[in-house]
Formats: structure tokens, C-alpha cells, sequence
């Protein structure tokens, strides 16, 4: 899911547009349950330390299997 408006993370999109962050946060939650996804997880990979390659904020919707905790 990724929202038009350009930050490079999350954390910066948040910072200046807490709005769009929501939208984009029900947004991952429509697409959810259109999928039919009972369970799932919104990540945000924030920096290259924790995978991130494209420097745009935006969220990956994971579902559809079992997770398990700690992630990684």
C-alpha cells in the first residue's frame, strides 16, 4: 500500500502527515478484507538495516499463512 504524497519512511510521513498515515493505515485494512485475510501484518521496513530498498514510505500487507514471533 503506498500513499502518493513522498517521504522516505514512515516515520517522516507520520511526522507531516498524520492523516495520510491513517489512510494509508485503513487503506492496508480494506485490502485485508477483501483478501479475506483473518489474520495479518502491516510492516514497515524503515532504513537498509532492516530491509528497506525503496525509499518511499509504504506498507507491506502480509497474510494468507501462519507467522511466527519473533519475525526474521
Amino acid at each position: 500500500v503506498i500513499p502518493k504524497v513522498h517521504h522516505p519512511d514512515v516515520a517522516s510521513l507520520a511526522a507531516a502527515e498524520p492523516v495520510i498515515t491513517a489512510d494509508l493505515l485503513r487503506e492496508a485494512g480494506e485490502v485485508a478484507s477483501e483478501e479475506k485475510l483473518e489474520s495479518y501484518r502491516i510492516v514497515f521496513n524503515t532504513g537498509g538495516g532492516a530491509g528497506q530498498t525503496v525509499f518511499h514510505a509504504h506498507a507491506h500487507l502480509l497474510g494468507g499463512r501462519g507467522m511466527q514471533w519473533p519475525p526474521g
